[in-house]
């Protein structure tokens, strides 16, 4: 790369591969991290290095965690017998930060989606039925997206579950908050329509 050292460079392109961060965005933390003290750009690569070495995922939920359980699973103040099923673990993050929800959580780890080669087996689909014969599970959440594979995925969890005595419930689709009608999309002002509720 034409007026960098080799060593920035390689940096520079290293950043690059982190999702959001285009070819401006790294060499901006480049130059920030070149102008910070030694001592606190050291601190930052141990932070990384512990990050990966001690974050795994849980052995229930398939949350991140730096135990062999979570702090949601282990929680006793949390509902066992109600399972948010989740795409990924930043979902969860999303759902813990409204503080509206006190259940458990189950991450699949991805979705199905046939054209790109995942199955069931690809995604934590066998977990999620081993916890609800195992558990006095009461009701699964579906939240996964709203798109054609996060509904695909809802709809075949659905199918597989419908054995077992539980309530199986979708989370709402609709209108966001501080929007305006006009300016909704017609997938999503119908969802809102067929999904209304009392008031």
């Amino acid at each position: 790369m034409k007026g960098y050292a080799d060593w920035m460079a390689q940096l520079i392109e290293s950043l690059i591969k982190l999702p959001g961060i285009g070819r401006r965005s790294a060499e901006r933390i480049v130059f920030h991290l070149l102008k910070t003290n030694r001592e606190e750009v050291y601190r930052f690569s141990q932070i990384l290095k512990e990050v990966k070495d001690n974050v795994f995922f849980c052995e229930i939920c398939h949350n991140f965690a730096d135990n062999k359980v979570c702090h949601i699973c282990s929680d006793p103040g949390r509902d066992r017998g109600v399972i948010c099923v989740v795409e990924d673990p930043k979902d969860v993050i999303a759902i813990e930060k409204t503080g509206s929800y006190v259940g458990l959580y189950h991450v699949l780890l991805g979705v199905l989606s046939p054209l790109e080669g995942v199955g069931p087996g690809e995604i934590q689909v066998a977990d999620l039925v081993k916890r609800v014969k195992e558990g006095k599970i009461r009701e699964v959440i579906f939240a996964t997206n709203p798109n054609t594979e996060g509904e695909t995925t809802a709809l075949y969890l659905a199918k597989i579950l419908r054995p077992f005595d539980l309530k199986m419930t979708r989370i709402a689709r609709g209108i966001p908050v501080g929007s305006h009608i006009e300016y909704t999309d017609q997938a999503t002002l119908s969802r809102a329509l067929e999904d209304r509720v009392a008031t």
